[in-house]
């Protein structure tokens, strides 16, 4: 076995691979980037060595420094972990000509793959269903618009070179095809350096159901089963789980069949993933296959009791699978949420900022939880703003599901907007438990997604109750010691004499105005709340969690100081509370009319002029930020008065590109 590995990676997959070899009595050598130097994942390893500036292709993706790094600590293999070199051929070539084992499949296979149009054609060779599309290399612009009119719409368009969704466009009228070629085309040779495009049939409502794949060097290659990977946002996924509900046993065995073949191929090694679409009807075609580990492997390795990760190690050394893989069997159901820094109510963009807080559920036999990220670390515009995976299991879907949304009420981050809220309420969806599931499933359900967090007198209440026991955990901090503790000058409670101590407590909670009368009690406070009195008390520990009675009912959350403004995390809900002072609020009242980044990035595409008279929605500019484009259009009918960036021009969040004037303005 080797005695000590490089893990070319960051975030919680490297973070994953330091835990396994640890407990496989492996030493580990971690690589980090200038932005990562603090990161979880060098503060695990048993050696850390830096390998350049933020930007990955500086970085993380720089073949020769990773190469130099094995070099100078001695490792004698390298994992690549998921994303940055794990299906790069020429790297894993390198690493083998460098002396090093690349724990992966072999160059060959990498290749036959990381061609979504070779690869399609190799596997309706092998005879493994595919989408009908065009793969050919005539990629100009009047050769592509015909294939798409051949195929017919709506059609599908999607970089050769790459995933994860970058340079996807679904086009539904052919009057719409041209700038969308564009668009995707610009965004895949940003993110893969090469623009060529495929162009498939857009099946409505299909199912993403991928089969976990494994194969040794001595032969053998069987499927660990399958995983529904259906809810997906911007094409990346969600929700993942495993087994895909509500299949026929004869439809798994012919997808578990197809992905062996696909595998068999490509005289494929080690743990790999086979991906399709099923349509409704039940047919089911190849769309990929990731030569490499996925993000959503966990969900496997809860229903098989398997390490996939240890396994991956053990074949790159030479192992063969053990024989009673072939007798494995389903147990129970897993469930695995990617809790990101994004703002799903504004299109899931990323969210940069400094992680102030972060609580997550206890880990149990039940609750999986894999990070990279503690408080206190950064998500930077470099790097994939995922801050976790949490995974449950349980006996079956049902309990899964219900353990899935106890577990993500209980989550806190603070510091960058997250997805968190937005997978409780779709955890707790009918149509989840239902598993009623397609790529289009947060589309249809946007209306309950993206709804307002519910407020009420009860949850108003637990947020004056958090300001008045914040406030007095501060006080108390920062008072002297009293010579006289039970002095009434050393009391921070509204103390008044002869008289019961009352204050209005006013605030911002949810973007909404409050005055909320408050009479300090001995044990606790009487809240008058509109019309309604309200009986509340409780504790504030120092790590934020909030236990309180309000009225009749006991509560939980989390509370904690963000900034000049407070946070409150209840049911799975993030309210913002602050109290701002009137000044602030009067001389905040202007508002330029520009139109700002929303993150930092790079300007790609500049779409109008000065001077332009523009619909509502026209598209502005493009901007690249964190691998994705993001559109700045206009808010309304109106006129380009001045475009204030360039194309190339790096940009810091806030700057404002456009100047825009409404009609009638």
């Amino acid at each position: 076995m080797f005695s000590k590995i490089l893990i070319a990676n960051r975030g919680e997959i490297a973070c994953r691979i330091i835990r396994t070899a640890a407990k496989m009595g492996i030493r580990t050598v971690a690589v980090y980037s200038d932005a990562d130097r603090n990161a979880m994942h060098v503060a695990l390893a048993d050696e850390a060595i830096g390998i350049g500036p933020a930007p990955a292709r500086a970085s993380y993706l720089d073949a020769e420094k990773i190469i130099a790094a094995a070099k100078t600590t001695g490792a004698e293999a390298i994992h690549p972990g998921y994303g940055f070199l794990s299906e790069n051929a020429a790297f894993a070539e390198a690493c083998a000509a460098a002396g090093f084992v690349f724990i992966g499949p072999p160059p060959q296979a990498i290749r036959a793959m990381g061609g979504k149009s070779e690869a399609k054609a190799l596997m309706a060779k092998a005879g493994v269903p595919v989408v009908p599309g065009y793969h050919g290399d005539e990629q100009a612009e009047k050769r592509l618009a015909s294939e798409a009119d051949k195929i017919g719409y709506p059609v599908l368009l999607k970089a050769s070179a790459g995933g994860g969704g970058k340079g996807m466009r679904v086009v539904r009228q052919k009057s719409g095809f041209a700038a969308e070629l564009v668009g995707a085309k610009r965004e895949a040779l940003a993110a893969f350096g090469n623009d060529r495009m495929l162009i498939e049939k857009y099946l409505e409502r299909p199912r993403h159901v991928e089969v976990q794949v494994f194969a040794d060097g001595h032969g053998t290659c069987v499927s660990l089963f399958e995983r529904d990977c259906s809810i997906q946002r911007r094409h990346q996924k969600v929700i993942e789980e495993a087994p895909a509900p509500g299949l026929p046993d004869g439809l798994r065995q012919r997808m578990y069949e197809a992905a062996v073949a696909a595998a068999r191929a490509i005289d494929y090694r080690g743990a790999g993933t086979v991906e399709f679409l099923l349509d409704p009807s039940g047919d089911f075609y190849f769309m990929e296959m990731n030569t490499r580990l996925q993000v959503e492997h966990p969900v496997t390795e809860y229903i098989t009791g398997l390490d996939l990760v240890e396994w991956q190690i053990r074949v790159a050394n030479g192992e063969a699978l053990p024989e009673d893989w072939a007798d494995l069997r389903i147990n129970g159901h897993a469930i695995e949420a990617r809790i990101y820094a994004e703002d799903p109510a504004h299109d899931f963009l990323p969210s940069i900022g400094t992680v102030s807080h972060l609580v997550f559920p206890d880990e149990s036999p039940h609750i999986r939880i894999d990070s990279g990220i503690r408080a206190g670390d950064a998500i930077t515009v470099h790097y994939d703003p995922m801050i976790a995976k949490l995974i449950v299991w349980d006996t079956d879907r049902p309990s899964a599901v219900r353990r899935l949304r106890l577990a993500l009420e209980k989550l806190a981050i603070c510091g960058v907007t997250s997805n968190a809220a937005f997978l409780t309420r779709l955890a707790g969806l009918d149509a989840f438990a239902a598993a009623d599931l397609d790529t289009g499933f947060i589309t249809r359900n946007e209306a309950a997604l993206f709804a307002s967090a519910a407020t009420d007198e009860n949850r108003i209440a637990m947020a004056a109750l958090g300001l008045l026991l914040s406030r007095r955990k501060t006080g108390n901090i920062h008072s002297r010691p009293p010579a006289d503790p039970h002095s009434p000058w050393n009391t921070t409670n509204a103390f008044r004499l002869n008289a019961p101590a009352r204050e209005n407590l006013h605030f911002i909670f949810d973007h909404q105005p409050h005055e909320v009368r408050v009479s300090h009690e001995a044990d606790g406070f009487s809240l008058e709340i509109g019309a309604r009195t309200i009986r509340a008390c409780g504790k504030l520990s120092d790590d934020g969690e909030l236990q309180a009675t309000v009225g009749d009912g006991k509560r939980q959350g989390h509370f904690f100081a963000e900034g000049n403004s407070h946070a409150l995390f209840l049911g799975g809900e993030h309210y913002r509370i602050s109290q701002p002072d009137p000044v602030d609020i009067a001389d905040s009242s202007t508002h330029t009319g520009g139109l700002e980044a929303p993150m930092p990035g790079v300007i790609r595409a500049l779409l109008s002029e000065n001077g332009a008279a523009v619909e509502a929605g026209a598209a502005l500019v493009v901007m690249e930020a964190m691998k994705m484009e993001h559109t700045i259009r206009a808010p309304a009918k109106g006129i380009v008065t001045a475009i204030n960036c360039a194309e190339g021009d790096m940009v810091a969040a806030g700057a404002v590109l456009v100047d825009f004037e409404p009609e009638g303005a």
